[in-house]
């Protein structure tokens, strides 16, 4: 029982907005490219596959970063309990259990057409060395955009054998997206962060937090709207962009205090909701 309950929290099962931040960009991207009058079992089918497989990559992820992380993590108050850093899973059975999840995820991904499978597999170094990139640059954050966002690209490729315009559009966008939420994240750590010499974009705008937040999450609704035009979505797509326009810019940023560590947590949280509000937004776009 012992061994289970460390086994979740090393892959961080029991903390569902990680894998779920995953997941949103997947489903914006199956929602965007199919054909909701013919492809309906289709959509049910892959929205599945897109879930499993953002669930086990991301337990996946978060055992390689405890790995890379464990002398990092020993000196931060939030992760010096985690069960590598406190030497209660070994690096051996972790590794072990990252190869599992990974078998795993592959056996998700083979029932997608070849040029996804291909794709998927070109995602792998990122998706491994984003750990890595806050002991050489300001911008860890980018790295771990271009990551987790890439399965809206995949989910258009597995319909649509290709990749567009609206695709490149949307998946810039989205990165802009978790540039945002990712900094404020980041703000639970930095005073560990700076003793220690990690590297964030919340240390590097700490002056000014809330511009840079702006900016990004600017760009990504920005994304939101071109994205509209191309799909030739009608008004009532734009009129409910303005709840995500609320969400990111009023709730998320407005009122933000980087100094509040569970504001923080409860800002970052959040976009899940934000996740599920585009998902509708795009739906809406489609089908009405």
């Amino acid at each position: 029982m012992q061994n289970i309950k460390l086994f979740i929290e090393l892959t961080r099962f029991n903390r569902p907005i990680g894998y779920m931040l995953l997941f949103w960009p997947c489903l914006w991207g199956l929602t965007i490219a199919l054909n909701f009058n013919s492809e309906l079992e289709k959509f049910y089918f892959y929205t599945l596959l897109f879930l499993l497989g953002s669930m086990l990559m991301r337990s996946a992820g978060c055992i390689v970063n405890d790995i890379i992380d464990k002398n990092f993590d020993k000196k931060v108050e939030r992760t010096k309990n985690r069960p590598i850093a406190s030497g209660k899973v070994s690096v051996k059975l972790a590794i072990i259990y990252s190869f599992v999840l990974c078998g795993l995820a592959f056996l998700v991904l083979v029932n997608f057409n070849k040029f996804t499978i291909f794709m998927a597999m070109l995602s792998m170094p990122f998706a491994f060395t984003y750990p890595l990139m806050k002991r050489f640059t300001y911008w860890p954050q980018l790295f771990l955009g271009i990551t987790f966002n890439y399965g809206l690209v995949l989910a258009w490729i597995s319909i649509n054998n290709s990749i567009s315009m609206v695709t490149i559009i949307f998946y810039l966008g989205a990165i802009f997206w978790t540039l945002g939420y990712d900094t404020i994240y980041g703000y639970q750590d930095i005073k560990d962060d700076e003793i220690i010499g990690v590297k964030s974009t919340s240390i590097k705008f700490k002056k000014n937090p809330k511009i840079f937040i702006s900016l990004c999450y600017s760009f990504f609704f920005i994304s939101l709207i071109i994205i509209g035009i191309l799909m030739s979505f009608k008004i009532l797509y734009f009129l409910t962009l303005i709840i995500t326009f609320l969400h990111l810019l009023i709730y998320q940023v407005k009122n933000l205090n980087v100094d509040d560590a569970n504001q923080c947590l409860q800002k970052f949280k959040s976009n899940n909701f934000l996740g599920l509000i585009v998902f509708l937004n795009i739906l809406i776009g489609k089908i009405i």
